[in-house]
């Protein structure tokens, strides 16, 4: 892969920050998730585990489906508008997903156990993903480890020094559902390579943000 189409050092962070978007604000619920429904002082209202089903709606007594689509903060609004029409004064009500069956990343290359992998709270920092892929293995090249991102519709990327933020030297960014990982791309073979450089996904490459080489 070209050097020099990747976004290295502090660019790279341009692309994956370290500090995650306002995430109940932008996450929005999909199907299978499973959602806490919290109305204060009201027992026989709150839900722990209220399940989404397929088509992305869920059934919430005294008012009937919700959500498809909205995020975390639009169905604590809509809860609380239709409670307080009908049945409470000022309802207050907190929604916050326990489950995302949308939020994975697959995490592929030179680690121990590659694969596809929930994030239970929605984000992950790098080192916390390659963790759960049982960490680098011991041929990996820990200075060439990629994020892909989709970013308005298109694919970016970001190459970041895993040794450096292990030290504390480099920031630790943070991933979110549907990144892809991979620890050493210059070592991947088969399938998975041939998906990575086939255009138009590989192409894209060229809209990265430039920095220097490393």
């Amino acid at each position: 892969m070209p050097a020099g189409n990747n976004a290295f050092g502090d660019a790279a962070y341009d692309v994956i920050p370290v500090t995650p978007p306002e995430s109940a604000e932008a996450y929005r619920v999909g199907p299978f998730d499973i959602l806490n429904i919290s109305v204060f002082d009201e027992p026989s209202l709150t839900f722990p585990q209220m399940p989404v089903d397929a088509s992305g709606a869920f059934d919430y007594p005294l008012i009937g489906r919700g959500c498809r689509r909205q995020t975390t903060v639009e169905v604590s609004r809509e809860i609380k508008r239709q409670l307080d029409a009908r049945y409470l004064r000022d309802a207050r009500v907190t929604v916050f997903v326990t489950k995302s069956a949308a939020q994975r990343i697959t995490i592929e290359g030179n680690v121990t156990e590659p694969g596809v992998y929930e994030l239970s709270g929605g984000n992950a920092s790098l080192l916390e993903a390659i963790a759960m892929a049982k960490s680098p293995t011991r041929t990996a090249n820990l200075k060439q480890v990629m994020v892909f991102r989709t970013i308005d519709n298109q694919r970016m990327g970001a190459v970041f020094n895993l040794a450096d933020i292990r030290s504390g030297a480099a920031a630790d960014p943070t991933l979110r559902g549907g990144d892809i990982v991979v620890v050493g791309f210059d070592s991947l073979k088969g399938a998975f390579r041939d998906f990575l450089t086939t255009a138009p996904f590989f192409n894209v490459f060229q809209n990265f943000w430039h920095s220097h080489d490393h």
